[in-house]
Parts: structure tokens; C-alpha cells; sequence
């Protein structure tokens, strides 16, 4: 008997891994490679681009701690959550540390057991108070106190409990500036001082975005890009998830819909899952269909990408607005260029130096606008977007290759079908 799947479960965004998940070489069999060697991994690309349900095929839920990453979180934040996950219980301790902050103590969840050499005190690791002495036992166990902004002090309480796992950062992009730079910095440290393996996932397109803030990290951390999709691949989770159904997608609709799509993979899935349920196809077939004959590929994408037309509209409104009101404007102009160019050159990335000969034309400054503004409005492009909650984030700059990049996908086929005359109007720019 044929197994039974609904179009949701099959091409539909779900909590689970796609029904129609399909490896890459590139991606999968590199990621696996560099996950039994050990070593530190970046996982990037745009949003929606697979990068989660990657790491869910390629890893064993059972061998790391996923820690989900805020855009309220300090360094302090992160090597909490860490702690919390890997089994321990976390409270405020009424010493202060050197750099004034309360210390933390620390104590191993009930079950979570380990060494506590090099602490001062020896056997199992107790859920109970400071200084606890338990009653089957004369060893006395006691909870770490410690500086929870201090990297050696997590390393050594990971290591008290003889912790295997994995850790996975998920939305690394989320964090603030500071935050992801002073990971950067303690990475090195993890790497040196214990054998605790990072996966990092983010939303950029830069092939070495760690190193950029640490050079240190130069042949410890290997990045692995998710944004890839050729034709080859698109065409198989539309092929795979025909199967599924047991329905055949058009030729003439695939290939259009491949073309149209810019590699989005979500843009595939969900112009798959509509055009389904638009020849009554809600869940396997009992009858051979052929879907998408006749149909309007490019009406039913821009049907798709309308529909985050709301939070596009969000982004140039808020990013053009910047951090505070300036005279230079510098943000709002940023996005001069990008609603100027080519989609396809949209799609390769806009070299700072394009940016800055535009910018030099167009700005009311002109000529006398400092290069050095526009740095470092591009800089902090991402935590711009961060910090006025548009998330995924639209924009992203390459400080190793000086590149801005479009890393939503869905963003470029709806500028495609926009006035953009009427988009630079609506931010105060001259059309």
C-alpha cells in the first residue's frame, strides 16, 4: 500500500524535516566530512535557503544542545543558555566578579553527573545548595561558583560534568555586534582549551565571517554554504516531492518556475504546494495527475512574495529612518544603490566602491561625503535591521570582500515587479 502524505507535510513549511529533503554534495556530504573531523562549522546563506533543515538531516538530535540565539544577548546571555542546556541550574551568587558583576553558581541538574577536580572539591556533582554534604555519602559535593563572562570558567564547568555534545547556535546573525565579535574572540579559546565542537547558523552570505572578527580563527572554523540550489537539485525535491504524492510536475512548469524562482528553494516548495492544492491535490493520489500544465508560473511566484510585501515595505521604512535622525542620512541612502540596480546585479552582490561612486554623485554631499561614514553605515546594516525587528534580515554586508548583499531571496523577485520610482518616493529619495 502507497504511503499516505498530505501536501502540507510534503511541501509545506513544517517543524520537521521536509518529506522531500534533498542532498546536496556540496552541502551535506562536506558538512558530514567536517562534523567527524571535529572541527568548528559555520553553517550560511540566505534565509529560507535550508540552513535548519540541514542541520536537523546531518546531526543527531541526541548528540548536541541547540542554543537559540536573541538579539538582547550579551556575552553573559549566551554562556548562560549554554550552561542551562547542557544540564545545569543557574542562580545569582553575592560575590562580585573583577569586572563588577554578581558571580553565578552553578549546579548540575538531578542525574547529571561528573568530576569536580580542579574546583576544590571531588565527586559527584549534587543539584542541591552551596556547600551541600549529601547523606549517602561522606564525600562533600559542592555547586560551582563562577564568572559567568569568563570563558575559562564555562570551559571548566562544561568539563566538570564531562559534556560530549555538540553546540549549535542557531540565528547567529541575531546577535548583537559585540556579541558575535566577543564569541569570535572566545572561540579561539574553546578550541584551544577543550575538545567542545561549535556549529554556527546565520543568515549572510560571507564565506568567512568569523575570521573576519577574529583572525585567529584562520583553519579552525570551516564554513559550509547553504545558499546554493542548482537546477539539477531544485528539479529534484520537485521530482521527489511529486513522488510523494503520486502526481508528475509539468516540464514547462518546473523549468519556469526553477528560472523564476533565483534559486529560492522556499519559492520551489511553496509554488509547488499551492499549485497542488489548485488541481485538488491535498494529499496522496490514487490517481496519476500531471500539475501545472497551463498555469501562470510567474503569477503564482509573485502571488507568494506579495505576501511579505508588509515587512519589505517595513524594511526600507525603518532601515531608511537608521539608528537615530542625522544629517547625512547615511542609511536611507544606502538604499539608493540597491533600489537603482539591476536585479542581477543585485543578485552578485554591490561592490563598496559602486556604492561610494553613486553615493559621491547622488548625495547631497557629494564629493565631500566621507568614505568613512559610509563604511561604517554598511557595517552596521545587519544590527540595524536587528535592532528595528526585521527578521530574517533583507541586507548584509561582506566586510572581507567589501560586498552588500541581498540575503533574502523572496526580496529580489518582489522588487522585480515593483515601481521603483514610486519605492524611492516613499523613502525620500530622488527618483
Amino acid at each position: 500500500m502507497t504511503a499516505q502524505h498530505t501536501t502540507d507535510e510534503v511541501f509545506g513549511i513544517t517543524r520537521q524535516l521536509p518529506l522531500n529533503y534533498v542532498e546536496r554534495d556540496t552541502v551535506d556530504k562536506k558538512l558530514r566530512e567536517e562534523l567527524d573531523a571535529g572541527h568548528h562549522i559555520v553553517i550560511y546563506g540566505s534565509s529560507k535557503q535550508g540552513k535548519t533543515s540541514l542541520r536537523k538531516h546531518c546531526l543527531n538530535e541526541e548528540e548536541y544542545i541547540l542554543v537559540q540565539c536573541s538579539n538582547k544577548s550579551d556575552m553573559a546571555d549566551l554562556h548562560a543558555n549554554i550552561l542551562k542546556r547542557a544540564g545545569f541550574e543557574i542562580t545569582q551568587s553575592s560575590k562580585k566578579s573583577s569586572s563588577g558583576k554578581n558571580k553565578v553558581i552553578v549546579s548540575a541538574k538531578a542525574g547529571v553527573k561528573g568530576s569536580l577536580f580542579g574546583w576544590g572539591a571531588s565527586g559527584e556533582i549534587s543539584s542541591g545548595g552551596e556547600g551541600e554534604t549529601t547523606n549517602t555519602s561522606e564525600l562533600t559535593t559542592a555547586p560551582l561558583e563562577l564568572d559567568i563572562d569568563d570563558v575559562n570558567d564555562v570551559i571548566a564547568a562544561l568539563s566538570s560534568i564531562e559534556f560530549k555534545k555538540q553546540i549549535v547556535l542557531e540565528d547567529f546573525h541575531y546577535l548583537p555586534y559585540e556579541t558575535q565579535r566577543d564569541f569570535s574572540v572566545e572561540l579561539k579559546a574553546f578550541h584551544e582549551s577543550s575538545d567542545f565542537t561549535f556549529i554556527v547558523v546565520g543568515v549572510w552570505l560571507e564565506d568567512n565571517r568569523l575570521i573576519v572578527y577574529n583572525g585567529d580563527l584562520t583553519g579552525r572554523v570551516i564554513s559550509v554554504n547553504a545558499d546554493r540550489w542548482s537546477a539539477d537539485e531544485l528539479k529534484e525535491v520537485i521530482h521527489t516531492g511529486g513522488c510523494l504524492l503520486g502526481v508528475t510536475f509539468d516540464d514547462e512548469f518546473s523549468s519556469n518556475l526553477i528560472e523564476i524562482a533565483r534559486e529560492s528553494v522556499y519559492v520551489v516548495q511553496e509554488a509547488c504546494r499551492r499549485a497542488c492544492l489548485g488541481e485538488g491535490i491535498k494529499a496522496t493520489s490514487g490517481k496519476h495527475v500531471i500539475i501545472g500544465k497551463g498555469i501562470n508560473v510567474d503569477a503564482l511566484v509573485k502571488d507568494i512574495v506579495d505576501q511579505q510585501s508588509a515587512r519589505y515595505d517595513g524594511f526600507l521604512t525603518n532601515f531608511s529612518d537608521g539608528f537615530q535622525e542625522t544629517e547625512l542620512e547615511m542609511h536611507k541612502w544606502l538604499l539608493y544603490p540597491i533600489l537603482c540596480a539591476e536585479i542581477e546585479a543585485l543578485e552578485k552582490g554591490l561592490k563598496y566602491r559602486d556604492i561610494k561612486n553613486i553615493l559621491f554623485e547622488k548625495h547631497p554631499r557629494k564629493g565631500d561625503l566621507n568614505p568613512g561614514n559610509i563604511t561604517q553605515s554598511l557595517q552596521s546594516s545587519a544590527s540595524l535591521q536587528v535592532k528595528k525587528n526585521i527578521m530574517p534580515i533583507i541586507v548584509d554586508y561582506d566586510q572581507s570582500s567589501k560586498t552588500l548583499h541581498i540575503v533574502d531571496k523572496g526580496f529580489l523577485i518582489w522588487l522585480q515587479h515593483q515601481d521603483m520610482s514610486e519605492l524611492l518616493e516613499d523613502v525620500s529619495l530622488p527618483a
